[in-house]
């Protein structure tokens, strides 16, 4: 079946990685076909197959996830079979029609209590139900297809497309007169734009075959930490960054723990020829725009 394979089919499309990626799909003039969960259930191996039969993609990239990070503390079997069987299904098929396959992951697969930026293969520890389940996801992809697949690892995800931290501060700041962040969690702003760039990067360099299989990270370069996130957001708004004030995650106590820090290393770019992401103050200036535009259309901002 392999001979006959073209184009790329995301899964998991309706989310805002997945809507960024087919977009980018198709400026690059890629055929793309794109399922959302209403669509395709990655958990049935049967509706898999038969997509895979129908669109024949050179390139398959799982967007799919669960990732209601607190709720899969008290679900974590629920989580599992989307985060862990998700994926595993998804492989099996790729094995018999010889596609690539991307898995899209996450920082949560680390322990969060390092000092420099995680490599991509140093040890995972992950302390969250929704890290366990990311990381059996992981696992199933590369030990299904050591040959065609990758894992690439991202971390707090803003885009247009749907609902995310940057959002959340745009409308706050109109209706708030000053905001305590946390400002004891480390990592790296990722813009949905970007992270789809580089998605389409590796699935061209995968099957030229200049990009090896396995894991990278796909995060912004730079660090920070929400507090200072929030503070530039502010800047962006025209608003005084003074009205954010810096706090604790004692604060802000969650069901699953957050890590305190989550910087991702991106050394194996290099040797697929592939820039990583650009600093991540310069990748929010030039999506903003579009985030604030969502936000007066939605009439939650009042401006």
């Amino acid at each position: 079946m392999s001979g006959r394979l073209s184009g790329w089919l995301v899964t998991g499309a309706g989310g805002m990685l997945g809507r960024d990626l087919l977009a980018r799909l198709a400026a690059a003039g890629e055929r793309a076909a794109g399922l959302d969960r209403s669509a395709l259930d990655i958990t049935d191996s049967g509706a898999v197959r038969a997509a895979l039969e129908t669109y024949a993609p050179a390139v398959v990239v799982n967007c799919a996830a669960w990732t209601a990070v607190d709720d899969a503390e008290a679900k974590e079997a629920e989580a599992l079979a989307v985060n862990g069987t998700g994926p595993r299904v998804l492989a099996e098929a790729c094995a018999v029609s010889g596609a690539v396959l991307i898995q899209v992951s996450t920082d949560y697969v680390f322990a969060g209590d390092g000092q420099t930026p995680y490599g991509e293969y140093d040890a995972t520890g992950p302390r969250s139900a929704y890290g366990r389940t990311k990381l059996a996801g992981e696992r199933a992809v590369l030990d299904t297809l050591p040959g065609t697949g990758y894992v690439v690892r991202t971390a707090w995800l803003y885009g247009a497309g749907g609902g995310n931290f940057v959002r959340t501060m745009i409308k706050l700041e109109s209706v708030k007169d000053t905001l305590d962040v946390v400002d004891d969690q480390r990592g790296q702003p990722t813009w949905t734009g970007d992270l789809a760039e580089l998605l389409v990067r590796l699935g061209a360099a995968a099957l030229e075959g200049v990009a090896e299989p396995g894991i990278y990270h796909g995060t912004s370069g730079g660090e920070t930490t929400w507090f200072g996130f929030t503070r530039e957001i502010f800047r962006l708004l025209g608003a005084d960054p003074e009205r954010v004030r810096p706090t604790t995650s004692e604060a802000f106590v969650r069901p699953a723990p957050r890590p305190a820090y989550s910087v991702l290393g991106h050394e194996r770019w290099k040797r697929a020829g592939i820039e990583p992401i650009r600093e991540w103050r310069a990748a929010l200036e030039e999506a903003f725009p579009a985030l604030v535009a969502v936000e007066r259309q939605s009439g939650v901002t009042g401006r």
